[in-house]
């Protein structure tokens, strides 16, 4: 998770540097963080289910010598393209990494220590994620832009060692209980997502931006005519009949969106609504990420003992209410301003996202873990995209500014604050979300007592 995750950011610091490598435009270079996204949203689905019909330890540790070679292959590339086709390549290994070792906690932590192993993976993530422009900076400033890739070697040798000695190697169960392996829907999906994922990152409002997005709402309806026909299926669609399981994903998705305007809108406001300098607009901007860095594990522990659904509405609460109080902060109070709110919404994301992988990864059938862990990282990677796209337009919409970089203080305050109401909004929405699910957990825990002293009397 922690490799994975630092290698999601650690090619942004190196961009500048790509560009006068390979003397290419900032448009051609951007391809090399787009590759690794694009490879991780349109398959981790797929590798999620093919975990759990070849054995999951089996395929992550291909997927670790993949993401290990395919590392390599970025540190020698000698050309812009091949480097973009190795970062493709490194994002299959980091979706396989990242969908199976979600899925793997089923299999090596005990259920009442479910919620402390995601919380410690969520610490993970947020380190990755926080270390990579740091780090990559320092490498590319000392050794040079290949090093960033090269650092990931070592690293992939350690995690493959560690993998090997002490993951429970792979249960053989009856080949009819495993199913095959369903390709026309694995390329469906693999194509809707991507015509998504790129109608959401290229120009917006162009020709191309709105013929991607229906080809993806085309892909949908052929996708899911192919499940329900598939003998085997990528994602069989009796289990959205779960309520807890369809809430928690949508719930992921709307959630992600809204963290994703803390990284699209706060660099904005802090450079030219607070007139901060570069180095320390990073400064503040980590704040974010150290929060949720030193918060997962605590959360996890909280979510242990007062159970996965209750504490997902409390972290939602939370987050609402740090949404709420940044759309009304006034910009007299400055970086304490900026920085008490987002706190808050991050401490309560930690916990959010502890409690909600808790719920979505209990109560799971043995043999679906896979491509439900897919599902679950899939729907995070789509709140990404779709808040750096929906919530980007709402801050320059809001801003009522053509050029956002040269807009007035008081038009990116105001910007930022219409911005973070809409967030609460979807919040409130994911609240009733959370609470309708919660609901229906607790009327089945009533029902079933009464179930079985029906059955019971029929014996």
């Amino acid at each position: 998770m922690l490799m994975s995750s630092l290698d999601t950011s650690i090619a942004n610091a190196g961009l500048p540097t790509l560009a006068q490598a390979f003397t290419a435009s900032f448009q051609a270079v951007q391809w090399i963080v787009l590759a690794y996204l694009l490879a991780i949203t349109t398959l981790i689905v797929s590798v999620g289910r093919l975990g759990d019909i070849m054995g999951r330890r089996r395929l992550l540790l291909v997927g670790i010598c993949l993401f290990t070679v395919a590392s390599l292959l970025c540190s020698v590339a000698p050309t812009l393209w091949l480097l973009i086709a190795a970062r493709a390549a490194q994002g299959l290994g980091a979706a396989i990494m990242m969908a199976l070792t979600v899925a793997l906690v089923g299999e090596t932590v005990p259920k009442e220590k479910t919620g402390s192993a995601m919380g410690l993976l969520g610490t993970m993530s947020a380190i990755g994620t926080t270390l990579g422009p740091s780090l990559g900076g320092l490498l590319i400033a000392g050794f040079g832009w290949r090093t960033i890739f090269l650092v990931n070697v070592p690293l992939g040798i350690l995690n493959f060692l560690l993998a090997y000695r002490y993951l429970p190697v792979d249960r053989r169960g009856p080949k009819t209980d495993r199913g095959s392996f369903d390709h026309v829907g694995t390329l469906l999906l693999a194509l809707t997502l991507a015509a998504y994922a790129l109608a959401m990152t290229i120009g917006r409002g162009s020709f191309v931006n709105v013929a991607l997005l229906l080809a993806a709402v085309f892909g949908v309806c052929l996708f899911v005519l192919a499940e329900a026909r598939a003998a085997s299926p990528l994602v069989p669609l009796a289990m959205f009949r779960n309520p807890v399981l369809s809430a928690s994903l949508a719930m992921s998705t709307i959630v992600s969106t809204v963290m994703m305007a803390t990284l699209v809108v706060g660099p904005f406001y802090l450079s030219r609504g607070l007139g901060l300098e570069t180095a320390l607009v990073g400064l503040v901007l980590s704040v974010g990420p150290l929060v949720a860095a030193l918060t997962g594990v605590p959360a996890g522990r909280i979510v242990d003992r007062f159970g996965a659904q209750r504490m997902t509405i409390i972290g939602l609460v939370g987050i609402a209410v740090g949404s709420s109080v940044l759309s009304m902060m006034p910009t007299r109070f400055g970086i304490a301003g900026y920085i008490a709110p987002i706190v808050i919404i991050t401490a309560n994301y930690a916990l959010f996202q502890a409690a909600n992988n808790t719920a979505i990864m209990m109560d799971i059938r043995p043999d679906q873990r896979g491509v439900i862990s897919g599902m679950l990282s899939l729907s995070r990677n789509l709140g990404l995209i779709s808040g750096a796209s929906g919530m980007g337009a709402v801050f320059a919409t809001a801003s009522a500014t053509i050029d956002i970089t040269t807009a007035r203080p008081d038009a990116v305050a105001t910007g930022m604050r219409i911005t973070f109401a809409v967030a609460a909004i979807l919040i409130v929405v994911a609240i009733a979300i959370a609470i309708g699910a919660y609901r229906h957990t607790l009327r089945n825990r009533a029902i079933a007592p009464q179930a079985k002293l029906l059955a019971d009397k029929r014996d």
